[in-house]
């Protein structure tokens, strides 16, 4: 499963051998031109949230909050080093839907079984909903205005009028990332560590674990996370997104006010790292705005490890803190962007069938580019595993009625324990 990633960008070996001509021509979305910024942009509704769930040690999908953490102030000068050889780390795989699913399988069922109890006399119809996706995912589509150096792939299927979009990655791609240089993937740990330092299993009062650094909280085990899904929409789309929380703050009262997102940067020097640190708030900005995340708590280090200072920053207010700026990213480019990109996808995809998988592949500076794979390319996809593309064999047969109960695998020791209100939303 995806939920945060970093940018990646991986050609096909052979193009020729895993796509089959267009359908439909121009299958292409042009670069925007950043010095025109759009008169108005798509309204964006506030994110709602559904429900939670968490990922046991054990990687065991569980609708529970077991894997819920709550923020604590970090000790000055941690060391962001500490315990590294010992760091549980979950490899790099397929940005794979299936948690997901099944959590938006879950949803739909207790709706169903809400409207039923209600003894509604008209019969029970799933919402329409245009996008299913990891808000890893949209955070690219909609930065990719200002990425000048990192383009992607997804894999993209529609079924029932709902396009699901999942992150592309090579074997050799995975390879690579799971063969990450000593010194890349140190500082891929310091991240881990500051949310260590940064988050206890108590919400009253911390809870060290017996080791020699002040206001450590355990070791690292990127298995475990804790995740929310979220709906909202982008003009016209309803999306159902999905995405890890780091912590709240205070106690978690089932919804989002006092979500904390935990970012580590390196310390501000000088103008030329303040233009970096204010780049680098775009991704920011976006991965807490997509799921409803107030407040983002960055750690500031020394290049060595060591935390130098913090600072909170309110998401809805980041925008201001570089706007009028040279150089400046502005969120309505962005926002409009996504819309366009949403609506050029539906328009191609309506022309395939529900078994097709689109591959859409940005390139910075020039635009997005879609083709249909051919059986080659969606063996690949598919890699073995019991898919119809990239989808769950379980949830495609649920949807096309020829096959299993839905949610079929997934642990329901604690069904019935979360309770959720589907709330309306706002507009931002």
């Amino acid at each position: 499963m995806a939920l945060k990633r970093k940018a990646d960008f991986d050609l096909p070996e052979n193009p020729a051998s895993t796509v089959k001509p267009r359908l439909e021509t121009p299958c292409d979305l042009a670069y925007p031109i950043l010095s025109r910024p759009p008169r108005s942009s798509p309204a964006f509704q506030r994110p709602s949230q559904l429900l939670t769930f968490s990922y046991t040690p054990s990687r065991t999908l569980e609708f529970t909050d077991s894997a819920l953490r709550y923020f604590a102030s970090p000790p000055r000068n941690a060391d962001l080093g500490y315990a590294y050889d010992r760091w549980i780390r979950r490899p790099e795989e397929r940005g794979r839907l299936d948690g997901l699913l099944h959590a938006w399988t879950r949803v739909k069922r207790d709706m169903k079984r809400e409207h039923e109890a209600a003894a509604s006399k008209t019969s029970w119809k799933a919402p329409d909903v245009g996008v299913v996706s990891w808000r890893g995912v949209m955070t690219k589509i909609l930065t990719a205005p200002y990425e000048e150096r990192d383009g992607w792939e997804l894999n993209v299927m529609t079924l029932g009028g709902t396009m699901y979009f999942e992150e592309h990655l090579s074997e050799d791609r995975l390879r690579e990332k799971n063969d990450m240089e000593p010194r890349h993937r140190l500082q891929s740990y310091y991240g881990y560590a500051f949310e260590s330092y940064c988050t206890s299993s108590d919400p009253n009062q911390r809870q060290d674990s017996e080791s020699d650094a002040t206001g450590w909280s355990g070791d690292v085990d990127t298995n475990v996370q804790w995740c929310s899904v979220a709906k909202t929409k982008l003009g016209d789309t309803r999306l159902i997104i999905g995405g890890e929380v780091d912590c709240v703050r205070g106690k978690y009262s089932g919804g989002t006010d006092n979500f904390v997102e935990l970012k580590t940067s390196l310390a501000i020097r000088g103008a030329h790292d303040e233009a970096k640190f204010e780049k680098k708030l775009l991704k920011f900005y976006f991965q807490s705005f997509l799921l409803g995340v107030p407040e983002i708590f960055v750690g500031f280090r020394k290049p060595s490890g060591h935390l130098t200072t913090t600072q909170s920053f309110q998401t809805i207010q980041i925008p201001r803190l570089v706007r009028g700026k040279p150089g400046a990213w502005d969120p309505l480019i962005c926002l409009d962007w996504g819309s366009k990109f949403l609506s050029f996808l539906q328009d191609t995809v309506k022309s395939g069938s529900q078994r097709d998988v689109w591959r859409l592949k940005f390139v910075p500076k020039v635009g997005v580019t879609a083709v249909v794979l051919d059986e080659i390319g969606v063996r690949d996809v598919e890699a073995g595993e019991d898919r119809v593309g990239f989808l769950p064999r379980w949830y495609w047969d649920d949807h096309v009625g020829t096959g299993e109960e839905v949610g079929k695998g997934i642990n329901e020791k604690a069904a019935g324990a979360n309770k959720f209100a589907i709330a309306a939303g706002w507009q931002l």
